[in-house]
């Protein structure tokens, strides 16, 4: 490819030093190709938080050059947010079959599917996205349908692996195009873009396959119901459960309404294939003896509302968790559900359920992952032979061991470049620098709010999850500027009222007294009325209880 002057910016508004909130863009002079839209989920300290989506404000600026996005796999962490950003800026969609039926579902739920151009690619599709080409190869992931993309830039080829593992076996039998990655790096690679998620991870990541043969273990031993909970989007190992339902004379019953939608989708795009008649409804499976059921659910990763974790808590509206039943936690914590999961699997346990967890079956995984471990890493690189390299998709630890391992196959330190999102990488006449940075950071997005939710929010949750809240309410006479009502505090969350009238007594003492201080000194701006009873009444109660709850003064005239 001829070479020119023209420079290439690469960078992340989401995804590195994170799990999650994937968002990947690649600029030239006149273009700008965006790659994965995702969300992550929130962090403890940001309470009521529903989920995080990256801030576009740089790709709103830059709106006319935005050619579209292109989505490597359905997966939340890479479409989750594309219906907020598509509100913002409407360009194309490039995905695969079941990517873009997933995404079709969520666009749907926005009521702006029919405002956006979706376009269906294939790992063999070329398309132009104004003066850039991207071409795509199959790569192996936990759900179907999943590509690699290969930009042509003016400045050489870029390519962002998407998540990946190598699968000798996989479940659908379609194997990576190791041949197109490789005549992808024979053509010679300017800069890769490599998931590093299992960076730390030594060796191969197992094959999906050896859940099947894991499950159909347990399904043959178990002699009461099998609830088994994954991720909703795990369409090879639903296709597994599927199939060890049907081996063991089992009726299958799907709760959690993003198990279903997935299964729905899936089976009406022809990715999941399941006897008529199998599924039956939660309602039926009270008519069936035990041995006969088989249950599939969300909440692998302890989520509060899930499905698994209502049974465990008996919530559940319709399903009771009985002693005697089998529990297949087929899944790994997420970092950050830790204790979630321990949490459910203590429930589970308590009631008396045979609880299979942490990847190990009685004989085999009952989990693996769907990102490939080092060697697998280190056979991209080699595959790829890049110039420079950046990884990206893991926290920062898992970017600095992904780094180590690109050196040991040959990649000069000096050429790879460790990111933090917004920070940007830019190739000019065949050489990179790190380039100016660009804005990224998160929005936040509670209930139907989306950014509306900022630190200081957040900043008075915490205060009020900590400590609580006192709310002093007086009312002022207009004339004269003496008390007329009050002060009367309400406190919640601080002190019990009926237990601490001593304390509340003097602290509506020194409101009383601050105010009338505050008069004779001829203070009058409510602001500073404000902060002076704040600051006594703050000092007090730090004195008395060692708290500091947030004091909220209500001042009226009359």
């Amino acid at each position: 490819m001829a070479k020119s002057n023209h420079s290439v910016l690469i960078f992340a508004l989401g995804g590195v030093g994170e799990i999650g909130k994937n968002m990947y863009v690649v600029q030239t002079e006149e273009d700008i190709v965006v790659i994965d839209a995702g969300l992550k989920f929130p962090e403890e300290e940001m309470l009521g938080i529903d989920m995080v989506i990256p801030d576009i404000s740089y790709l709103e600026e830059h709106r006319d050059k935005v050619r579209g996005i292109i989505v490597t796999h359905g997966h939340e962490d890479h479409i989750g947010g594309l219906s907020y950003v598509l509100k913002h800026l409407n360009v194309p969609v490039y995905a695969t079959k079941l990517t873009l039926g997933l995404i079709d579902a969520k666009l749907k739920e926005a009521g702006i599917l029919n405002d956006t151009k979706r376009v269906l690619i294939n790992g063999e599709s070329e398309i132009v996205l104004g003066k850039v080409k991207a071409t795509f190869f199959r790569v192996n992931h936990s759900i179907p349908d999943c590509v690699g993309v290969c930009l042509e830039t003016p400045e050489g080829y870029v390519v962002h692996t998407g998540d990946f593992k190598f699968d000798q076996t996989p479940v659908n039998n379609q194997t990576a195009d190791l041949a197109k990655m490789a005549m992808i790096g024979d053509r010679g690679v300017l800069c890769l873009l490599s998931d590093s998620t299992n960076a730390e991870r030594p060796g191969f990541t197992g094959s999906e396959r050896s859940v099947g043969i894991a499950l159909k273990d347990v399904f043959s031993k178990a002699t009461g119901r099998i609830i088994i909970s994954t991720f909703a989007s795990n369409v090879h190992r639903i296709q597994q459960v599927v199939d060890a339902a049907v081996q063991f004379n089992r009726k299958l019953t799907v709760v959690g309404r993003s198990m279903q939608n997935v299964i729905n989708i899936s089976r009406d795009l022809g990715y999941l294939h399941v006897p008529e008649g199998l599924i039956v409804d939660t309602d039926e499976i009270n008519k069936l003896n035990a041995e006969q059921v088989a249950i599939l659910s969300t909440g692998s990763q302890g989520e509060p509302m899930s499905a698994l974790t209502r049974m465990a808590r008996s919530a559940h509206r319709k399903i009771d968790i009985l002693p005697g039943d089998t529990v297949i936690i087929a899944a790994t914590p997420i970092p950050g559900n830790e204790k979630y999961v321990a949490r459910t699997i203590d429930q589970l346990s308590r009631i008396g359920a045979d609880v299979i967890y942490g990847g190990h079956g009685p004989n085999g995984t009952v989990h693996v992952s769907g990102h490939g471990s080092q060697e697998e890493l280190r056979l991209m690189l080699n595959l790829m032979k890049p110039k420079y390299f950046i990884p990206i998709h893991g926290e920062y630890r898992m970017l600095k061991t992904h780094s180590l391992l690109a050196e040991q196959v040959g990649v000069p330190e000096e050429n790879i470049f460790l990111l933090d999102n917004g920070d940007t990488v830019e190739i000019s006449g065949g050489r990179a620098r790190y380039g100016p940075k660009v804005q990224a950071g998160n929005v936040l997005i509670d209930g139907l709010g989306v950014g509306d939710v900022g630190n200081i929010v957040l900043r008075d949750r915490k205060l009020l999850s900590q400590d609580g809240i006192l709310v002093v309410v007086v009312t002022l006479s207009k004339q004269n500027g003496t008390i007329l009502s009050g002060p009367d505090i309400i406190s919640r969350g601080f002190v019990y009222v009926r237990e601490s009238e001593e304390l509340l007594d003097e602290a509506n003492r020194i409101v009383t007294q601050t105010l009338v201080k505050c008069m004779e000194e001829n203070v009058n701006e409510w602001s500073s009325l404000k902060n002076n009873v704040k600051e006594a009444l703050g000092r007090y109660l730090y004195e008395q209880t060692r708290r500091r709850p947030m004091i909220l003064p209500i001042i009226m005239e009359v």
